[in-house]
């Protein structure tokens, strides 16, 4: 079951991919040790590596902070904002979790699925998350619980942007590789043809 549902979302982001970078497309059926063998420049994008690892060790602060604010405002708060937050903070613990992992694994091995999963889980519900719990007063906001939500909001649009600009580099790195290893097959195959009937002719 499991797995199945893996598989489904891992199809689900790879289409999305597809329709976001439409370059992706062509690689997505090409044997990758191919690609690997093409060259071995590396395309991982350092600022977004830097961000992640550093948005790491900030995550279980802000998460406690939150937690902690929570406690000390829940009193106050209407009944609505209590449902709001804790099921905000509850989504956000679990996309924050996924999408850092996603961010490490598409980042460093280069793999685009990974990544555009991390970039999709970020623009999608990170973003619009963090920004609502920075700028709705409804929610009473507390001077420290700003500040953190404010490293939060910095956190994710530098990863978004970063992120957006790391699947492209590394489509098209893999695109022009791909059509690089076809150049390579083709004069390999033109240079044998040209070599068989001197061959045949040597070996009469």
């Amino acid at each position: 079951m499991a797995a199945n549902i893996g598989r489904g979302l891992r199809s689900a982001v790879t289409s999305v991919t597809e329709t976001v970078f439409p370059m992706s497309r062509s690689i997505r059926e090409y044997p990758r040790h191919h690609l690997i063998n093409a060259g071995n420049e590396l395309v991982s994008n350092l600022p977004l590596q830097m961000a992640l690892y550093f948005n790491v060790y900030f995550s279980p602060f802000w998460f406690l902070t939150a937690i902690v604010m929570l406690s000390a405002k829940y009193q106050s708060l209407d009944f609505y904002y209590k449902f709001v937050l804790i099921a905000v903070y509850s989504v956000m613990a679990i996309v924050e979790s996924t999408r850092l992992y996603l961010g490490y694994i598409g980042n460093l091995q280069e793999k685009v699925p990974e990544l555009a999963g991390f970039w999709l889980l970020t623009l999608v519900l990170q973003l619009p998350l963090s920004f609502l719990l920075l700028f709705n007063e409804s929610m009473l906001i507390m001077p420290t619980e700003r500040a953190m939500n404010i490293l939060l909001v910095l956190f994710v649009v530098f990863e978004t942007i970063q992120g957006y600009r790391a699947i492209k580099r590394m489509t098209e790195y893999q695109v022009n590789k791909f059509h690089l290893h076809q150049f390579d097959e083709m004069s390999e195959i033109q240079d044998a043809q040209e070599r068989g009937p001197e061959e045949i002719g040597y070996r009469s």
